[in-house]
């Protein structure tokens, strides 16, 4: 068995694909070790909301992206977890942009951590500030069972 952090590296270098939601989304992992993750996305009119701007919930899973794998990234062998709650403040509207979500985890305890994200864009203005609540699991949770 491997850690998620050996997992996210192999990803990293190309010998495991993707996740499938970054294919769906559009995002790409540029970096990840224990505790910190870096997404970057790009923004287009196929993200749009009826206004035209990028709809808040991309910019969630862009967030919920770089924080999961930061947290991930602290798991021992044979955990998992799950996202227990997430909250976001929209700061700036985008229409087209460059969007990095660095993902950082400021408090991991034995079974509740607290994983933090800003999102900015190529100017490095802050887009949004994410903050989330993860729960560890073991033995027959972190499969499924």
């Amino acid at each position: 068995m491997t850690t998620m952090l050996e997992n996210t590296r192999k990803v990293l270098r190309g010998e495991l694909p993707e996740p499938p939601v970054a294919r769906l989304i559009g995002f790409k992992l540029l970096a990840a070790q224990p505790g910190e993750a870096v997404v970057e996305f790009e923004a287009s009119e196929r993200h749009a909301n009826p206004m035209g701007t990028l709809h808040g919930g991309v910019l969630c899973d862009i967030a919920d992206a770089a924080m999961g794998i930061a947290y991930a990234c602290t798991l021992e062998e044979g955990e998992s977890f799950t996202t227990i709650e997430m909250k976001i403040n929209f700061l700036k509207p985008v229409w087209n942009a460059r969007l990095k979500a660095v993902g950082r985890v400021v408090k991991k305890g034995r079974t509740v951590g607290l994983v933090e994200c800003d999102v900015t864009d190529e100017k490095k203005h802050l887009v949004a500030r994410a903050l989330s609540t993860c729960l560890t699991l073991r033995d027959k949770q972190a499969h499924g069972r």
